[in-house]
């Protein structure tokens, strides 16, 4: 496994994030603890989910089953750089009208606690904020932050979902505090998702900030499966997306055949290859998807695939404002 600095900041993490969205949902509490096991044997010490994980009326409940993993011992706990998120709503009886989703202080020192408790721990090495919110002020967001970074139950602070302007003013207010600010991104970014590279990714690389890529596969049409679709799969769910992109899937799976690759891999690889990027999320359902997705880290790509990539999968014409004006 292939390591890099998150961001400006001296964390050293794995080049591929295991996401646990669908621990609890597609894939049960024992599946997980496999997966997790053969995460850490594999060198991938990066573990991302957030407290709004294990579905509707059961938010919570993958940290849950990470708490439970890591009450196991072993050394389960200090091996992984654990990453969790504040904004969504939670199932609480007693949040009354601040149970919708936001980042007051209220609701970050409530929710806060609350992941502590169910994961099973009394810090979190990175705590992102999982939407904006453009109600709340940076005066009240970095106060609330900068009392968790100083009794140490949270290390670092990131984001996710954030356009480039809230990056750019989340640290202009984090330098006029003498804090470091945000050390991560988390946004949507694949071959098909390529908008971030207007004014996203160019402001995270010139802000320090470490992008970690969710969705690199885009739900499934990039993993090879669209064109030949398992039955009960996400892409058998979507063939009226499958074929709005058909054309660009074969030729991308006509590449991958002449790399000799299989389309995840390079679709993860691709990733990679930006100089923003700190790590793809990879969310497998079963131990056989992760031991497959390791291979990623090992493919370079040449400018010869690189600039077949871009034939097929056209970006938004390079960063703003270049890309639409002269």
């Amino acid at each position: 496994m292939d390591y890099s600095y998150l961001g400006r900041s001296g964390l050293k993490v794995s080049k591929l994030c295991l996401g646990t969205m669908i621990f609890g949902i597609d894939a049960d509490e024992k599946e997980a603890f496999r997966i997790m096991d053969a995460a850490l044997d594999a060198g991938l010490n990066f573990f991302d989910t957030s407290n709004t994980y294990g579905g509707n009326g059961n938010r919570g409940r993958t940290e849950e089953i990470i708490g439970r993993w890591f009450a196991q011992g072993g050394g389960r706990r200090e091996k992984v750089v654990l990453a969790t998120k504040v904004y969504g709503p939670m199932d609480d009886p007693y949040d009354g009208p601040n149970s919708p989703a936001g980042l007051s202080s209220y609701k970050v020192r409530r929710h806060l606690e609350g992941s502590l408790r169910r994961l099973q721990t009394d810090h979190i090495e990175l705590y992102q904020m999982h939407h904006v919110d453009r109600n709340v002020s940076w005066d009240e967001l970095w106060e609330a932050f900068q009392i968790y970074v100083f009794q140490g139950k949270i290390g670092y602070v990131g984001s996710s979902n954030f356009a480039a302007r809230d990056l750019v003013k989340a640290q202009y207010e984090a330098k006029a505090r003498n804090i470091l600010g945000l050390v991560s991104e988390q946004h949507r970014y694949s071959l098909l998702c390529r908008l971030p590279e207007l004014e996203v990714l160019p402001a995270a690389l010139e802000h320090g900030l470490g992008v970690i890529a969710w969705s690199p596969l885009d739900g499934g049409l990039l993993g090879g499966n669209a064109l030949n679709p398992v039955a009960g799969s996400r892409t058998s769910n979507n063939q009226e997306l499958v074929q709005k992109h058909r054309g660009q899937l074969e030729l991308f799976a006509k590449l991958c055949r002449e790399l000799g690759e299989s389309e995840a891999n390079v679709a993860l690889a691709w990733t990679l290859a930006h100089p923003a990027m700190t790590a793809p999320i990879i969310g497998p359902r079963t131990l056989e998807q992760l031991q497959n997705a390791l291979r990623a880290v090992e493919i370079k790509l040449d400018e010869a695939a690189l600039k077949r990539l871009d034939e097929i999968f056209p970006g938004p014409g390079g960063e703003a404002p270049k890309a639409y004006a002269w």
